[in-house]
């Protein structure tokens, strides 16, 4: 037993000392820190500078190249970049984007959004879409680079804590230095914390590329014949591709300067007409082209090999895009409606006005940068870990499902906490009050802000830890990485698309109206929840039948 011990300390340390996970740690701060200056700390920004909260909801739609990033995850993982090619495979791309990132941030700092939204709001598109190819990247990496030593669980949890570091410094230390010195500064300096990342990156180990996978990706899986594969490629890259064109034109049209007497196009107008018809293609859609293929005739993908380059990407993207999905839906058949449902819905009370957080603090409510960055950015993140602790509690003792209700509710119920904040917090000063928590010395403005954050990242713990651990549990084996990928990535979609009608409808009605309506919206997800328990929830098989994908992270 001491012998199995000892052993175990010793892999450890050697873990530590090994590059790996120092390349590992510092490529989890250069993947979180753009992620959290584009998607939440540049909102600060633009709510400092009186940005209507309408195009700051507009802007948010960035944060969508996240959610799609599995689609030109096939072409990252298999293209050579010239000139860069002799880096290595997944060095030469990582340079390619910190390096770009770097420059991005840097062009954000010389930009004013004030004269220039419209391409303010093109240099943070390029970025979100650079900062999620990374995130592709590195997923590959750390699933290709582990060993014995830097386990891929080790490597996860270093990445996750290079994450963290990110966040409170692109979050935390972002806003105390905006107090000081000026905006356009702190992304100037970023951006060279993303040089430094970079300079970690040219000593990050490769590994040799598996010419067998890349020649013959359907190899070991059964798969309709090529032209019927072409043409369901063909029509789920076509919702796409429409449902991004789509996005991308209003985005355009919302952020332009407006000629003399020309009246604004309506965030809330296009989200009821089009809104509707954007999830239908991008997840409908695709959802009965898969049950389609199910139907079709089956061979083995290994044959027919040697078709050429275009071939092969077009087998990637099959791989990719396709085959999780029908997997999905031959498994659980009409119920993966109801699965989709719930996955588009769950997270959709924070996910829909978090880009308003930051104006929310520091604009309507008047605190300071110095007050947020320490009840938000330090005092929150220990609250998420209070969350996530409840929640792996309540999955060990009570269930995965009975866990899901309970963080559907308490995720829906928060938001009344900021609903009573924005009207001045009586709720929440009498419970203060009960718990003679207004007795601590802590000033009663401060303990009223931090209370409502408490409150809202306890249950975002919870319910974001019983989340993963439902898509978990409906992912097949054989597609695991990518089939969570691609569930977790719909997380995002409904709640972005709405966030330019809540930026619109705030601008109007006002936060607390808002929040008393997200914490409705949280609602329905509850209902799912409970229409999903009575139905039984569905289990992904046991026996594996393929090779695993790389994981994605979960942004």
């Amino acid at each position: 037993m001491l012998d199995e011990k000892l052993k175990g300390f010793a892999l450890v340390r050697a873990a530590v000392r090994n590059r790996k996970t120092t390349a590992m740690l510092v490529l989890g701060f250069g993947s979180g820190l753009p992620f959290v200056l584009l998607i939440g700390t540049l909102n600060a920004w633009l709510g400092e500078l009186k940005v209507s909260l309408a195009t700051i909801g507009v802007l948010s739609w960035i944060g969508l190249a996240y959610a799609f990033k599995f689609l030109w995850s096939p072409l990252v993982d298999r293209a050579q970049l010239p000139l860069l090619s002799r880096l290595g495979r997944r060095r030469s791309w990582l340079v390619l984007c910190q390096g770009a990132l770097a420059v991005l941030l840097w062009m954000l700092a010389a930009t004013d959004p004030l004269t220039a939204m419209g391409t303010f709001a093109a240099i943070a598109v390029v970025a979100a879409f650079l900062s999620a190819t990374q995130d592709v990247v590195m997923d590959a990496w750390r699933i290709e680079i582990a060993d014995e030593a830097a386990t891929v669980e080790l490597l996860s949890a270093v990445y996750q804590l290079g994450n963290r570091l990110a966040a409170l410094s692109g979050g935390a230390l972002a806003l105390v230095l905006a107090a000081r010195v000026s905006w356009p500064t702190v992304y100037f300096g970023m951006g060279f914390a993303m040089l430094g990342v970079l300079t970690m990156t040219l000593f990050t180990p490769e590994i040799k590329r598996d010419l067998e996978d890349e020649r013959s990706p359907l190899a070991g899986h059964a798969v309709p014949r090529p032209r019927e594969r072409a043409i369901a490629l063909g029509i789920v890259a076509v919702c796409w591709g429409w449902a991004i064109v789509t996005l991308g034109s209003f985005m355009v049209a919302a952020l332009r300067p407006l000629a003399p007497g020309e009246t604004a196009v309506s965030a809330g107008v296009f989200t009821q007409t089009m809104g509707p018809w954007i999830i239908i293609a991008t997840v409908i859609l695709p959802a009965l082209i898969a049950g389609w293929t199910n139907r079709l005739p089956h061979i083995d993908g290994g044959e027919q090999q040697r078709q050429g380059a275009l071939q092969t990407t077009a087998n990637h993207c099959y791989r990719a895009l396709i085959l999780p999905l029908a997997e999905i839906v031959q498994r659980l058949r009409w119920g993966a409606f109801l699965v989709l449902a719930l996955i588009l819905l769950y997270r959709i009370s924070d996910s829909i006005w978090a880009p308003f957080a930051f104006p929310f603090y520091l604009e309507y409510l008047q605190y300071t940068n110095d007050e947020v960055a320490f009840a938000s950015k330090l005092f929150g993140v220990i609250m998420t870990i209070v969350g996530v602790g409840i929640g792996g509690l309540m999955l060990a003792t009570l269930g995965r499902m009975p866990t899901l209700l309970a963080g559907g509710i308490v995720a829906a119920a928060s938001n009344l906490l900021y609903a009573d904040l924005a009207m001045g917090g009586m709720w929440i000063d009498g419970f203060a009050r009960a718990l003679m928590l207004d007795q601590t010395g802590v000033d009663l403005r401060m303990l009223r802000l931090m209370l409502a954050i408490s409150g809202e990242n306890i249950a975002g713990g919870l319910a974001g830890t019983a989340f993963v651990a439902y898509i978990s549990s409906i992912t097949s084996r054989e597609y695991s990485a990518v089939q969570y990928a691609l569930l977790s990535s719909m997380t995002f979609l409904v709640g972005a698309l709405g966030r330019a009608a809540i930026g619109e409808a705030l601008d109007r009605v006002g936060y607390a109206q808002i929040f008393l309506f997200t914490t409705a919206l949280g609602g329905v997800a509850v209902v799912l929840v409970l229409i999903e328990w009575w139905r039984g929830a569905p289990k992904a098989p046991a026996i594996v039948l393929g090779p695993e994908e790389p994981a994605a992270r979960l942004t």
